[in-house]
Parts: C-alpha cells; structure tokens; sequence
C-alpha cells in the first residue's frame, strides 16, 4: 500500500445479477462482459461466491455491516438498517473520507446514516426515489446530497415511463420484457454512469475538501439492474438476439415427482413458466442478458474516468451483486425464496494492483460477500483481523488500526483469501425467514387463478418470513434445511423419506441442482456433515454483538 495516503474505494454493485450470467463464471450460458473480463484480469476474481440472504435489503445489509442477517435482525426487505449499527460508511466517515452513494439505496434509512454521505444520488428500477415502480416504498430517500443530477430530473421521469408501466404489456403471467428506444442517455445505468464520472471529475479537482487537498473517497455506486421491470435499450438488445439464447438444462418432473420441498413447489406453481412459448422464455433471458451487458458498459465509462482522472492506481475496485436471478434456470425468472446458484452465487472481484493485490488470479475456495468489508478495512490500514477469535482482549485496542478490538470482532464476515493473508474457506452459508408460518399449496388454492408474478407480489411479505431456513454449500455439495416446515423432524432427509423438508444436490454430478438427493439413505453421511457446518456457524455467530473478552487470566493475572 502507498505510504503517503489510505486508498480510496469505489465499490460497484449490481442487483440481481447471478455469476452465471457472465461467461467467466459459466462457458455455458454466460454472456461476454469486456469491461468486468478486464476488471478481473486487473485482480482476483472469485469462483464461489455467495450472498448471506437471497433478497435485497438483507443482503445489502450484511455486505454494509459484514453481519449475518440473524445478528443484524434484517431478514426482510421491510427491515432495513438499525440506527446506530456499525457499518462501512460510519467507518469511513468516522475516518474522514468523502462518500458517497450514487444509484439504489435499499439499505439505509434512518437520517443518522443518511447524513454520513457526503454526497447522496439516489435512483431505482422505476426512477428517482418517491417515483419508483412500487411507490414510496421503504429504502429509497427523497432529495440529493452533495450534487445535482447532471442529466435533468425530468428527463430521468420520462425515461423511466416504460419500464413503470412494462407489466400493462406482458407477453406472459410470469414476466414481461421490453426493448426501448428511448434516450440511452435517460435510462438509470446511464444517468449512474453519468452521475459518477461528474462526481469522480469533481473529487479530483478538490470539490469536496476545504483544504483543497482531497481526502480518501468512499463510493458506493449501486446499480438497479439488471432487476426487472426487464426493459433495456435496443442497442444493447440487439447484442443478443432470443433464438441465439443457450437456455439452462431442464428436468420436466423437478417440482413433481416428489423429491421437491413444498416451498419449491409453491414457488413454481406461481412462476415456472410451463405453458409459455419457448420465443418468450428466450426473450426475457435475453433482456436480462442485455441489461448485464448495459451494466458492463455503464462500469466500463466509470473505470475509464477513473484511469483518465489518475485516480486508479490509489482506488480499490470491487465489484459484486446482491444476490441472483432464475434467468430461466429452473424454468423460472426474477427470484423467490430458495436457494439454487441461480440466486446465491453472485460475481465477486477485488481489483487493486498497486497496492498489491493479485493479478489475473481465479479463487476457487468458498467466500460471502460478508467478507468484503473486512478485506477493505484491512487493505486500507483501518483493521486487523490477526487473531480474531483465537486469543485475548487487547486492551480493546489494534496496534495501528482505526478500529479497536471490539468493533472488529463485531463483524462475522473475514478477509478474503489470496487478497490478503487469510487462509482459504471451506463453506459458505446463506439464510431466509424470520419464523413466520408457511405459505403452502392449499393457500395458494385459494388465489385467484392464473397464478404467476402478480401472485409472486402478493404474497411477498408472508414468503419473506416464512420459516427459518438454513444453507450451507462446500465446492461440492449444497444443503438446505429449515426446522419449522411441515413434517420436519431430526431426521428429515437421511431417512429415506420424501425429501420434503431438506434439500441436497451433488454439485460435483448436478451442478444445474436439478435433482434434490437429500432422501437418498447413501447420502446420510453427507448431510451428517453438512448439518455438523452449520451447527458450527450458528454457534460461531450466535452473539448478535461481541461479549467482552478479558484481558486478564483472573483478577490479577495478566495476559502475556
């Protein structure tokens, strides 16, 4: 790291945007990203990835804090940041950087956070906030920090019109797409592109220091796509024409021959697009194709800004995605609840070549995005996690470290290996529900049919806290369980039984997780470990904060 200053960050994130979208991460149905393909080869690119919670807010919120959503108590998209929680921008503020955040916010909302940014842009999937597609819905804050829109407020308006009316035209109960032709410039990963390269240009010029000498910078630029509503503009579209789209494997039978949990099976009665005609299934993964490309174009403008400024060999590139999207694995589109790669498995890069970090490197050991903020902090100086967990109280205090012993021990999230010393992980872990009851086949026989995404709406804040879900995944074997689903018991899933409550896929022999193989007696011995993983994490994580340690062996005697 140079001597003279403490990096800055620019920390990019996507919404919704599954690793295997992205040919680096699946030859098979990935589509080629120039920019992030390049991003990769300027550091280390990560293989298996996987965000805490399937769902936006709380797994915004674990990045921000590098907390578990159970020790946060952000299990919904209702639930958003608690006052006074440590996370990445109280730290970096706290520490004098300038931030900012340009995009979505789905994370933040009490004021004592907002104020920590120095500069504040927010925009979402249906434009700028109290004009989004949903409403005014929590997680989005009226009004601009710091800077105004460098392209008109009306503009954005009007360039949002199509993708907040796009459900009054769909080719399907399951999903609509659109293709526009409307300003490029206009649309929300334009404008971001846009709005971060004016803030970059005024970072440089010492826009946000009284002293003329700039601080460290802090960004947060959050894409809303490539989410739906799936509209994106014809140039991008026409990069990928539906009858060239490789769709995902298939099997007819997953949701009925009776090795599929029910909370699966609601889930595809409500969107597993059975009936639809195969050039629609096609067109709506390849908008969500082209909406992933428009990303990678929007982040190419924001690096080349960052190289023009000379601002990158002192910057810290990462880039990552909330959680995934079915993209028509599984039959399926947008998200709902389970835990398939599709939703889990996320892209995840750390760029930073002269302050060391490896170049052209691929990962392959078991990482969450929990620990990105622990990897930043330790890259800039502000932390060290050397003994966590392993020896005493320190007197409260890191030798050298803006952070003392117990605010790093807050986080549950570690650095990230090959980008520092930390040793590689064998597990990673993922969670949903806040122990609410069971949205079952019987409620859903008494909606209103068809079925399909406006069902998926309705019962959104039932499926959100449904049961209490549990994932752990290893390179080779994904296990899922919950407690509270019906008919569960200690040996649900290694008995031989139906398979209705656990879940298991050889990732090894299935890696599109068509068969669920947890009512195989052959693999108890698997599942056996798998729960032994999770027990360890839960009891690993069960302080919601940090118990203070002592510093001595007794009343007197010192540790040494």
């Amino acid at each position: 790291m140079p001597a003279d200053s403490t990096p800055n960050v620019l920390f990019i994130m996507a919404d919704q945007m599954k690793a295997s979208i992205l040919r680096m991460y699946s030859p098979e149905i990935g589509i080629e990203t120039p920019t992030l393909e390049r991003l990769a080869e300027q550091g280390v690119r990560f293989e298996h990835a996987i965000t805490p919670h399937p769902l936006c807010v709380p797994a915004r919120i674990s990045v921000m804090t590098g907390r578990y959503p159970h020790s946060t108590g952000c299990r919904r998209n209702e639930t958003l940041m608690p006052e006074n929680e440590q996370h990445a921008f109280r730290i970096w503020k706290n520490n004098g950087f300038t931030t900012g955040l340009i995009g979505k916010n789905h994370c933040f909302i009490e004021w004592s956070d907002l104020e920590l940014f120095d500069v504040r842009c927010e925009i979402s999937h249906g434009g700028l906030p109290a004009q989004g597609i949903f409403g005014d819905y929590k997680g989005e804050a009226l009004g601009n920090t710091g800077m105004e829109w460098v392209v008109p407020e009306d503009d954005i308006t009007t360039g949002h019109h199509g993708r907040k009316t796009l459900s009054e035209r769909a080719q399907s109960r399951h999903f609509s797409y659109s293709i526009s032709d409307g300003p490029e410039e206009h649309f929300g990963t334009s404008v971001i592109a846009s709005q971060t390269e004016a803030f970059l240009a005024k970072y440089a010029e010492g826009d946000f220091s009284d002293t003329g000498e700039p601080d460290p910078f802090a960004l947060w630029v959050s894409f809303p796509d490539p989410h739906e509503p799936y509209e994106v503009p014809r140039r991008y579209a026409e990069m990928f024409p539906p009858e060239d789209v490789v769709l995902p494997p298939q099997r007819t039978d997953e949701y009925t021959d009776g090795t599929s949990p029910e909370r699966n099976r609601v889930l595809a009665r409500m969107m597993r697009q059975t009936d639809d005609p195969e050039e629609h299934r096609r067109g709506v993964v390849s908008v969500y194709q082209a909406m992933t490309r428009y990303v990678d174009a929007g982040i190419r403008r924001i690096l080349d800004k960052l190289d023009e400024l000379g601002l990158r060999k002192n910057t810290i590139v990462v880039f990552t995605a909330d959680h995934g999207d079915f993209g028509g694995e599984h039959g399926m589109a947008v998200k709902g609840g389970v835990f398939y790669d599709a939703l889990v498995q996320v892209p995840l890069i750390v760029s930073w070549p002269e302050g060391g970090v490896p170049q052209g490197m691929v990962d392959d050991s078991m990482t969450s995005t929990i620990d990105i903020l622990p990897t930043l902090l330790e890259l800039q100086g502000l932390a060290s996690f050397d003994g966590i967990g392993t020896g005493w109280a320190r007197n409260g205090e890191h030798e050298g470290s803006a952070l003392n012993e117990a605010e790093t021990r807050r986080m549950q999230g570690r650095p990230l290996p090959t980008v520092t010393s930390a040793p590689p992980r064998m597990a990673s872990f993922s969670e949903y529900g806040t122990g609410g009851p069971p949205v079952t086949m019987e409620l859903l026989d008494t909606l209103e049919e068809p079925l399909g995404y406006h069902t998926i709406i309705e019962t959104l804040w039932a499926r959100e806290a449904e049961g209490r879900r549990k994932m752990v995944r290893t390179p080779d074997w994904k296990y899922v369980t919950d407690p509270m689903a019906r008919g569960a018991t200690l040996t649900s899933g290694s008995d031989g039984g139906p398979g209705d409550v656990d879940e298991l896929y050889d990732l090894a022999k299935d890696p599109w997780e068509l068969k669920n193989v947890a009512h195989l007696s052959e693999n108890a011995g698997v599942i056996s470990e798998m729960r032994s993983l999770l027990a360890g994490w839960m009891i690993d994580t069960e302080d919601p904060q940090p118990v203070e340690l002592p510093d001595t062996v007794g009343r007197s005697i010192p540790v040494e």
